[in-house]
């Protein structure tokens, strides 16, 4: 089906992505394709796809791909069947039916007579029974375009898929609807997913990483296992080393010891025998190059195997050190900090967003998930919670809080700023700048990141300096409001992001769909649009 060898790709300024990934995906595997943000998961789609050339090897398939991006701006100026590529067809088909039978309509329409019905059939798969084929993409939410495209897939049935965050947008029935086509399709697939229920539907994981490739033979649990069983062995590597280097060092001081009581012995032997001063010197000079030669030698083997330490620690990545770093909350567990009495809004329409008035309370302390299908409303109620917006209908009450709300895109990071101008912009309570910068390595910011502009920043970057960003201000924040933060973020940034909130211990506030990443950080009830 697919064959990827000894494949590279290089940036058109010359960077190296990655190299040496080798790869055979058979007819029917379903396979996970996972890696850090910026790795080039995207890019390796695109190369399979033929949307891009790779810089080197050999990539071969035996099957026109479908692909679906992560992203659909450059669609929005077409139809859903323009961008479905069934317009034509469509058209093709309708002149026939109206007595048009020229040849070009049949060589448009190629005998696929039931294309039509297909699409009715698909779009009513993924719940788009509203959608009309000459609707533009533009006029979509995020969740419909993906499913607009995941119906293509019914309507072309690929043998070869090619979906990259495909769960990214949708609902809860949405991303049940995908889990089942997945756990149904006999298409093959190849998937960039952080979605670990997704991702344990698929049959093997494959990690890139910039100097190839590593398979592992079973679904996103088998994988985690191998990787602790990796982790473990990596730890006992680095205590054996650690254990090596010290006994290196202690030699190394022993045999100085030792030489040096040597030399003294030798040195009053000397004294005593009277020799004259040019004997003298001529011992003290061979001594001295003895006890070099020694120190020489055992630097050496040390110098050695803490470099070897340091490549093995260069492997682990420690997620524990990203942490709020907060104090607690003014306000204490129990507060009333916000309530919705039969609360509803209208916008241009004169007609409620929500069928049922909304009534509920926010409470200091506790960890709360918003759900609802797209365009419930989901965005709105977060606007009307941070005073942004006021209900037609019904009362609210806030009390005085500080929050901060960080979106789908970190859009309170300034694209124009380099990273550590960002820092600076938070540090409300007056760091020192080797301070500030401490922060900012303790958040996986190096020397050489400091002056990056934001606009660069991957994902997992934004998020990160955004969680760095919180911890600079002088007061912590009462209540925190994450909307879909796991959009676009890889599974070990999921692991940092999760960890930091785990830290948290003021209000917490969070839209998503995201199962298993509600259970990590201790959502303890939902609210549902």
């Amino acid at each position: 089906m697919l064959t990827v060898q000894n494949v590279s790709y290089t940036h058109p300024n010359k960077d190296l992505l990655f190299k040496n990934i080798d790869i055979t995906v058979n007819a029917g595997d379903k396979i996970a394709l996972i890696g850090n943000n910026g790795v080039g998961k995207s890019t390796l789609l695109k190369l399979i796809a033929g949307e891009l050339q790779s810089s080197g090897g050999i990539l071969q398939t035996h099957a026109v791909p479908y692909y679906i991006p992560q992203i659909y701006g450059q669609y929005n100026h077409l139809s859903v069947a323009q961008a479905l590529r069934i317009d034509e067809k469509l058209f093709a088909l309708h002149q026939i039916l109206q007595g048009s039978l020229s040849e070009e309509n049949y060589a448009k329409l190629n005998d696929d007579w039931t294309i039509e019905e297909r699409c009715f059939e698909a779009l009513q798969y993924w719940q788009l029974q509203d959608i009309d084929l000459s609707q533009k993409i533009k006029t979509l939410s995020g969740g419909q375009k993906i499913k607009v495209f995941l119906a293509g897939i019914l309507i072309h049935q690929p043998d070869l898929v090619l979906l990259d965050e495909p769960s990214n947008h949708l609902d809860v029935q949405g991303r049940a609807l995908l889990y089942d086509f997945i756990r149904h399709t006999k298409s093959t697939l190849i998937v960039v997913s952080h979605d670990r229920k997704l991702l344990n539907g698929l049959n093997a994981v494959c990690e890139l990483h910039p100097l190839g490739i590593t398979v592992y033979g079973g679904n996103y649990d088998f994988y985690c296992r191998q990787k602790q069983i990796e982790s473990n062995a990596l730890m006992q590597d680095i205590q054996s080393k650690e254990k090596a280097l010290k006994k290196a060092q202690s030699k190394e001081r022993e045999a100085l010891e030792r030489k040096q009581k040597q030399d003294n012995r030798a040195k009053k032997s000397l004294g005593k025998a009277g020799l004259p001063k040019i004997v003298a010197n001529t011992w003290k000079n061979s001594a001295e190059m003895s006890a070099s030669k020694i120190k020489s030698v055992h630097a050496e083997k040390t110098d050695h195997i803490a470099k070897e330490l340091r490549a093995l620690r260069s492997e682990q990545f420690d997620t524990d050190v990203m942490k709020f770093g907060f104090d607690n909350s003014r306000l204490h567990t129990g507060k009333i900090l916000f309530t919705a009495t039969e609360t509803n809004i209208s916008f241009k329409s004169k007609k409620y967003l929500w069928k049922k008035p909304l009534s509920f309370q926010l409470v200091s302390g506790e960890r709360v998930a918003v759900q609802g299908k797209n365009g419930s409303g989901k965005t709105t109620l977060i606007n009307i919670i941070l005073g942004h917006l006021i209900p037609q209908e019904g009362k609210v009450f806030t009390a005085e809080n500080k929050s901060v709300y960080i979106d789908q895109d970190y859009s309170l990071l300034d694209n124009n700023w380099s990273v550590y101008e960002q820092a600076q912009y938070f540090n409300t309570s007056a760091l020192q700048e080797h301070e500030v910068k401490m922060n900012l390595n303790r958040f996986l910011f190096g020397k050489e990141e400091w002056d990056k502009k934001c606009l660069k920043l991957s994902g997992g970057e934004r998020m990160r300096l955004s969680l760095c960003c919180l911890t600079l201000s002088a007061q912590s924040p009462d209540l925190i409001i994450l909307d879909e933060p796991t959009n676009n973020l890889d599974i070990q940034s999921l692991e940092i992001l999760a960890k930091a909130i785990n830290g948290y211990k003021g209000t917490l506030l969070v839209v998503s769909h995201d199962e298993t990443f509600l259970k990590e950080i201790g959502i303890q009830r939902i609210i549902a649009l």
